[in-house]
């Protein structure tokens, strides 16, 4: 009998990270070959040139708003598409190699967004302490295990227990609530369009061809508004060409086969040079 083959699902790593903890709950105990990338730039174009079958990356935060590498990444002309999303709710704490005193922490390293989710612990609490990025939770937690320094990490209590590291303080993100909302990606060819009358959502990117006279992005929106489409998010984010030209990113309600959101999409390429169908996908519940 021939082995069955595990499908492999591409997160931001090493272990221990909010995305693999993402992925572990989507998998539900389920089998997969969970690979740890090294960016979320990099877990995106593993999907792409194919060395993963599925990815899973963060791409907003109840309290820092937008992903920008995710949302630009997956605006790039790329054979990625959504396929799933998932709500985690995600708490961060302050971890160290051993057990160390607030006021004798030198440096705490963690990834930008997890910095940005504490500022205001980071700013009370260790306001000498030196900020440093890293390019994800888990290695701040596995970089200050392995140096013998007075550093401290933000991360999760799985990377604590995973890289032998002490908890200083627990849930010191600025507010309760906070939650990571989680995309999956497959190449375009696997995307399975979510049928009519099935809570769904639409992500799209769009831009360029008038973006800059009066009520181009007025115009834009209202082929949503006509139509009964409702909007869940906007983002824009730079095209970078030159100052004051944006990427628009929008969500919406309904899968991309619905007769209104279609005619919305169609409607929308009347007003730009480039609108993308980021994906069509089943719409999450509350945060797990």
């Amino acid at each position: 009998m021939a082995q069955r083959t595990l499908m492999r699902l591409g997160y931001l790593g090493p272990a221990g990270t909010f995305c693999e903890e993402a992925a572990r709950a989507a998998l539900d105990g389920g089998d997969a070959e969970l690979v740890g990338l090294a960016t979320v730039r990099d877990t995106i174009l593993a999907v792409h040139d194919g060395s993963v079958d599925r990815a899973i990356v963060p791409i907003e935060n109840s309290l820092e708003g937008p992903v920008g590498v995710t949302l630009d990444t997956l605006a790039d002309d790329n054979d990625v598409a959504v396929v799933g999303e998932l709500v985690l709710a995600v708490s961060q704490h302050l971890i160290a190699g051993s057990q160390l005193a607030l006021d004798a922490i030198e440096r705490v390293l963690s990834h930008p967004q997890a910095i940005s989710q504490c500022a205001r612990f980071l700013r009370e609490r260790v306001p000498h302490a030196a900020i440093e990025p890293a390019s994800s939770t888990a290695e701040a937690a596995r970089l200050v295990v392995a140096r013998d320094e007075p550093w401290a990490a933000i991360g999760t209590l799985r990377a604590a227990a995973l890289y032998g590291a002490t908890v200083l303080a627990e849930s010191v993100e600025d507010e309760p609530g906070n939650a990571t909302r989680f995309v999956f990606l497959a190449r375009r060819a696997a995307a399975q369009i979510p049928a009519g009358g099935t809570p769904a959502k639409t992500s799209l990117a769009f831009w360029g061809s008038g973006d800059d006279s009066p009520g181009w992005l007025v115009r834009c929106l209202s082929e949503f508004a006509f139509r009964g489409v409702n909007l869940t998010k906007i983002e824009s984010r730079p095209l970078r060409m030159r100052l004051g030209h944006y990427r628009f990113f929008v969500d919406c309600e309904g899968s991309a086969c619905e007769t209104s959101v279609a005619e919305a999409v169609e409607g929308l390429r009347k007003h730009c040079e480039q609108v993308r169908i980021l994906g069509s996908y089943a719409a999450a519940g509350p945060p797990d």
